[in-house]
């Protein structure tokens, strides 16, 4: 699943190339998760004036109103001034003066949601719940990360992949970082040192900046809108490393099942209820 270092890997990759286009078709393939919620011919004349990103919604700000894109389980974008013939994974095409920007995903988990703006009840359905910005240091506030932690009992892996706390810490990610912090994954939050919170705060920045840096993180067929792969996969700790010898101390990385998700960690650095 595309996570925040993916979904703002692809924002970089055709943002200044989309800014200022007119919108000249759009066409749509299968249904997604949601309706677009407009005629596609109500967007056509419109222009785009930039792309943002708030957890893992892309968001076009347009001339009237707004498109919110979300990559779902395995959507990827491309954006460029031509491209080959829609596929059958092709679910949402839009034609612009300055190029075709497509929505490709072959489990239909994505959506293209037209909106008046970031007010419309729409949107704030799905952004209102969301938690603080790790990329954005004046959203991701230590004094509110630290006291989020204190209020909950469930394990810190759980805290994490929620997303009402800080968003875009995925599985992938959420195991490196508890991996950096010396967190074993089965600590309830409420019981995380305020040392060992410090280090888990830092570690989300660091580790999610390095993962925008490489590209993302590509296990099977993520590629940002320019047809790149990332490169994070390559570098991780932990991750997908289950019976290798941890990088740090050479113990065998090892695996167990949380809320059906695999969490990969070291028994050695990372020892359940360690000072």
């Amino acid at each position: 699943m595309p996570e925040l270092p993916e979904v703002e890997v692809t924002r970089r990759s055709f943002a200044d190339a989309i800014a200022g286009a007119c919108i000249t078709q759009v066409q749509l393939g299968k249904p997604l998760r949601w309706p677009l919620g407009c005629a596609p011919q109500e967007l056509l004349g419109r222009s785009v004036r930039q792309v943002r990103r708030r957890g893992k919604y892309l968001l076009l700000d347009l001339d009237q109103g707004m498109l919110m894109l979300h990559l779902g389980m395995s959507g990827s974008l491309r954006f460029a001034s031509s491209l080959p013939p829609s596929g059958a994974h092709d679910h949402f095409e839009m034609h612009t003066s300055q190029g075709i920007l497509r929505l490709h995903d072959p489990r239909r988990f994505g959506a293209v949601l037209a909106v008046s703006g970031v007010h419309d009840p729409r949107a704030r359905k799905l952004l209102d719940g969301l938690g603080m910005e790790p990329l954005d240091a004046q959203s991701f506030h230590w004094e509110a990360f630290a006291s989020g932690l204190q209020r909950s009992r469930a394990p810190i892996k759980a805290v994490l992949l929620a997303g009402r706390l800080v968003v875009g810490v995925g599985n992938i990610y959420a195991c490196e970082v508890l991996f950096t912090s010396r967190i074993h994954p089965s600590t309830p939050a409420c019981a995380i040192s305020t040392v060992k919170a410090r280090r888990l705060h830092a570690a989300i920045v660091a580790t999610l900046a390095q993962a925008v840096q490489r590209g993302g993180t590509t296990l099977r067929d993520f590629s940002d809108a320019a047809g790149q792969s990332g490169h994070f996969q390559t570098e991780t700790q932990v991750y997908g490393r289950q019976g290798e010898p941890c990088r740090v101390c050479g113990t065998p990385i090892q695996v167990l099942r949380q809320g059906q998700r695999s969490t990969y960690f070291c028994p050695y650095c990372q020892p359940p209820d360690s000072p």
